[in-house]
């Protein structure tokens, strides 16, 4: 087995991130489920957009902002995701090359727009998503390009792409491509009603192809939906070889072959913005793996930099993460 170059790539939906700050009564009059994601159509996206007032625009997606994180944290990372070639997929990929990041999947020509997610955050940090999918969703298992992802110690697969077939088909490609090269695969569940969309799928693509799951509290119970928690966790235990498990405000479990550790969330002075919490767990937790560093420290790490982004507007680091969280 070669020595790998690159520490995590990163497959998921590329999306810019469209931030406002809104009341509760907003929420109500525009029909959108509060703290939750939902998808939504253009006519809707241009809609809401045209209503949200000032913006902070943010390259986003679950994966992409693991693998920013990551970049903060010093990590050597690639990413695979479909953009089209216009204004919002330029940005997204100049913010990710910008960061270190080998990004070279083609830009889609011609069909929908690059993605989107209209994010409004209310007073006390619940983010409510509302997400038009654009050309994300067209990516495919020849978008996988099997040199990168044979270079990475860690395939990190986004659960929001895995809808369509030809999206499944990419995940398998590139879970095998890894596996082929003696390299790991870690999933995130991304959101409980994704897990509930696909749950038959999730758990064979986990047993069969999944070495790593990332999930919280809510996507692990929408997993295993008959158990509690301490069961749904040794179930998951038992199909993978590291489950973490974020509890929010309660912090962090993971475990590995009989090993259990708890870690206590990070202090965070005030709590902005929640979106990319669990990105950024990941992106720590990530980072201590591919240095062999124990599961409580790879924790650790995880919550510094969840910590770090919910205390400020928008899901991709505003500090250098390797010295927040005490790496330099």
């Amino acid at each position: 087995m070669s020595e790998a170059t690159l520490d995590v790539v990163g497959i998921g939906n590329a999306i810019i991130d469209l931030l406002a700050h809104a009341q509760d009564e907003f929420l109500v009059e525009h029909q959108i489920v509060k703290g939750s994601m939902t998808l939504i159509d253009e006519p809707t996206a241009e809609r809401l957009y045209a209503a949200m007032g000032s913006t902070t625009r943010a390259s986003g997606g679950s994966a992409g902002n693991t693998i920013a994180g990551l970049g903060s944290l010093g990590a050597a990372c690639g990413y695979i995701g479909k953009l089209r070639d216009d204004e919002l997929g330029a940005a997204y990929r100049h913010d990710l090359i910008a960061a270190g990041v080998s990004f070279n999947t083609p830009l889609a020509k011609e069909g929908p727009a690059t993605a989107r997610c209209i994010i409004f955050v209310t007073s006390d940090a619940e983010r409510s998503m509302n997400t038009y999918l654009g050309a994300c969703v067209n990516l495919t298992a020849d978008d996988i390009d099997p040199t990168l992802v044979a270079a990475a110690k860690i395939t990190y697969l986004e659960g929001y792409l895995y809808d369509e077939p030809h999206a499944k088909a990419a995940f398998h490609r590139a879970a095998d491509t890894a596996h082929a090269a003696g390299r790991k695969v870690a999933l995130s569940l991304s959101d409980a009603f994704c897990v509930e969309r696909h749950r038959a799928d999730f758990l064979e693509l986990i047993r069969g192809r999944v070495d790593i799951v990332f999930a919280n509290e809510s996507e692990l119970l929408a997993l295993f939906p008959d158990v509690d928690f301490e069961s749904a966790l040794g179930k998951l235990e038992a199909m993978v070889e590291i489950a973490a498990v974020t509890l929010g405000a309660r912090g962090s479990v993971a475990v590995r072959g009989g090993e259990r550790i708890s870690c206590p969330a990070a202090p965070v002075e005030r709590v902005v913005d929640t979106t990319g919490a669990g990105d950024l767990f990941a992106a720590g937790f990530l980072f201590g793996l591919t240095r062999d560093l124990p599961l409580a420290e790879c924790a650790r790490i995880g919550g510094l930099a969840a910590a770090e982004i919910i205390s400020h507007f928008g899901a991709r680091p505003e500090v250098p993460l390797r010295e927040y969280a005490g790496l330099s």
